[in-house]
């Protein structure tokens, strides 16, 4: 009995420990000396400088333009300027910028209060700079304590990834419950393509040539992801009226929503006039998180519900186990059917207006290969391909996983085209698992 308990542990939750692993991997060979930018690290910066220097010193604030460098330069400097040293100036910029500071300081200059970078600066070009200004004779160069920090465990790197994986997560769950009940949608990723080109016609059209307002913005969304809803809709109607292979059908829907995407466009990007239609892509509002990764964790949470609380949910689970004893048992088989499809297609109808989002353009081009990606992400998260087996908290651990792979090969340096055998050799991993998996149960 215990080993049966610790082989259902390792089969439901095998993905978590995967996942946990690659972290693990990624985070060693990622280790590298850091400095840091935090304001914590600047108020540390100017423990050091206060007791290195004189109550009298003269400092200047060199930091290269970055993200938070603006903040670590006023707290560095608001710190210095608390304990009664004198900050001459401050700049965030380019090494120009530090050189033209240098070259304006009138007076005797006893510190450089720096980052990284321009630490960089300062030990290459202070001594050439001391010889035509008299004032840098003396100056020493300050920057905050290095330690070992893995680059995969930064920060802002998982909240990209968490950026990066969201909206194939997010159509995923459609993907999650189409594969469930033994089906499959191909058409995901052309529909990203046709959802955004949709929305920014729909925004151009609604705002008549001029800035588009909130209102046009949000109409023009809504059409994108209505009219994905609808493929969906017709696409689960063919396969159940019309008992075609979902692979088929979908296919054709690819190829019709790739093809309308650049007829609409007329092959070319159609910008977005409103700098506030980034809010969902490129926003970040709650508690420091992305928007498009706060979504996408409310949809997971939502999703879970269904699958595990709800009748559609066990209907989901019924049809992909056997449709015909479902069908007797009083399922409506075909309704459920039409029902994951259209949720998929809203669901890549959404994903389109987050690419959108992110770039302020409807681009027929976007959404490539998406399709793969997510269904990727859905078999290494556990759904048997053979229908009935899968939960959504997989899936999710399916797209990190997915991601993580991404992220870490990118941190690496490992070329694009050694990127795709990686994910081509991962999906085969996960197909064999899966049958693997089928086999020891019909054995059992």
């Amino acid at each position: 009995m215990k080993n049966l308990d610790n082989g259902k542990l390792l089969s439901d939750y095998g993905n978590v420990l995967v996942l946990l692993l690659l972290c693990v991997v990624i985070s060693v060979v990622t280790l590298e000396e850091q400095s840091p930018r935090s304001t914590a690290a600047a108020e540390n910066l100017a423990a050091i400088i206060v007791g290195g220097a004189g109550k009298d010193a003269n400092i200047l604030i060199l930091v290269r333009r970055g993200e938070g460098q603006q903040e670590f330069a006023n707290t560095l400097k608001n710190t210095l300027s608390k304990a009664g040293l004198n900050v001459t100036d401050t700049v965030v910029g380019t090494p120009a910028d530090a050189r033209a500071a240098l070259g304006k300081q009138t007076e005797a200059l006893d510190v450089i209060a720096t980052d990284e970078h321009m630490a960089a600066f300062c030990l290459e070009q202070l001594p050439k700079l001391a010889k035509k200004y008299p004032t840098l004779a003396n100056t020493t160069a300050y920057q905050p304590k290095k330690h070992l920090w893995p680059n995969f465990l930064k920060k802002e790197n998982l909240l990209n990834v968490l950026k990066q994986i969201s909206v194939v997560a997010i159509i995923a769950i459609g993907m999650t419950m189409v594969i469930i009940t033994a089906g499959i949608d191909l058409s995901v990723g052309s529909l990203i393509a046709f959802s955004g080109v949709i929305t920014a016609l729909s925004i151009q059209q609604l705002s008549g040539g001029a800035d588009p307002t909130t209102g046009h913005l949000l109409l023009g969304c809504a059409a994108g992801i209505i009219v994905c809803a609808l493929i969906g809709m017709g696409t689960g109607g063919l396969v159940t009226l019309f008992n075609i292979p979902a692979f088929i059908v979908t296919l054709g829907v690819m190829f019709i929503a790739k093809g309308l995407a650049f007829i609409f466009s007329q092959s070319a990007p159609i910008p977005i006039a409103n700098e506030g239609f980034a809010w969902l892509g490129r926003g970040s509002d709650l508690i420091g998180l992305p928007n498009s990764v706060v979504l996408m964790l409310l949809l997971y949470g939502i999703a879970h519900v269904i699958m595990t609380h709800t009748s559609i949910g066990r209907y989901i689970y019924a049809v992909g186990g056997n449709p015909e004893a479902a069908r007797l048992s009083g399922v409506p088989v075909k309704w459920v059917l039409v029902f994951v499809y259209t949720l998929c297609g809203l669901l890549a109808g959404l994903g389109g207006v987050m690419e959108a989002s992110l770039h302020i353009t409807g681009d027929p081009k976007s959404g490539t290969l998406v399709e793969l990606q997510v269904i990727a992400a859905v078999v290494v998260g556990g759904t048997s391909l053979a229908g009935g087996q899968g939960k959504i908290f997989g899936t999710l651990v399916g797209a990190l996983i997915i991601g993580v792979i991404r992220n870490g090969m990118n941190l690496t340096g490992v070329e694009a085209h050694m990127q795709s055998v990686v994910y081509g050799v991962v999906i085969l991993i996960a197909v064999m698992v899966d049958q693997l998996k089928n086999r020891a149960q019909k054995t059992n």
